[in-house]
């Protein structure tokens, strides 16, 4: 079983609460992507959208960083009510001291790879998140076919995870929408992470419904 998260990158921002609203009873998360302008080309939200957001809504707040130095937002993050961030692995030369400053910010932890990044990559750490986000993009943009290279990665990440016993998270972020999503859970997510497929929809609650039914596996 698996669930929804909404990501904001292609709601109304003229009406984000509103959005947010829409999709509050079928989502476990917001997913909130903070791009830097030199990690990724676009720029995007911050600290002050997270702050924005926290009054109202109940969800987890999820901030995918896609940043050069993602640890210098930690503290700030948590400060304004962010739940769990999740930062690039290419972006770190070392992601276990960055995993440590984020627990010591209180914060969940966890970390995404590019597509071209291997999943094992991530093993030597594995023990230590979370959150395993596997993009399935080319992150810094909504709207992206998603790459069929991903459900092998998937099932890559989920046999370890479960080869260690482990409850680790594994996110697919990209490109996620009705007519893919069972096959991303068959390969081993837990968790959906919807742009376009959901606030790109001109039925924002519909779309999320549906996401969230075939995540949980009570729709083909």
């Amino acid at each position: 079983m698996a669930t929804l998260s909404a990501s904001i990158l292609a709601a109304d921002f003229a009406h984000l609460a509103d959005q947010v609203k829409l999709v509050e009873p079928y989502a476990e998360a917001i997913h909130i992507d903070v791009m830097d302008a030199h990690f990724v080309p676009p720029i995007t939200f911050g600290p002050v959208v997270v702050a924005s957001l926290r009054p109202v809504t109940d969800l987890a707040l999820h901030a995918h960083l896609m940043v050069e130095t993602p640890e210098s937002l930690f503290d700030e993050l948590a400060d304004v009510g962010l739940d769990m961030v999740s930062f690039h692995h290419e972006a770190v030369d070392d992601p276990g001291p960055v995993i440590a400053k984020a627990r010591g910010s209180g914060l969940r932890v966890g970390v995404t790879l590019k597509l071209e990044t291997p999943v094992e990559a991530s093993f030597a750490y594995l023990e230590e998140l979370d959150d395993l986000m596997l993009m399935s993009i080319r992150p810094g943009w909504a709207g992206q076919e998603l790459n069929p290279e991903i459900y092998q990665r998937l099932e890559t990440a989920r046999a370890e995870v479960d080869r260690r016993g482990l409850g680790t998270a594994i996110e697919i972020d990209g490109g996620v929408k009705a007519s893919n999503a069972k096959r991303a859970v068959d390969a081993g997510a837990t968790v959906l992470v919807a742009a376009s497929a959901v606030f790109g929809s001109s039925d924002p609650a519909r779309a999320a419904r549906e996401l969230a039914a075939i995540a949980r596996g009570e729709a083909a």
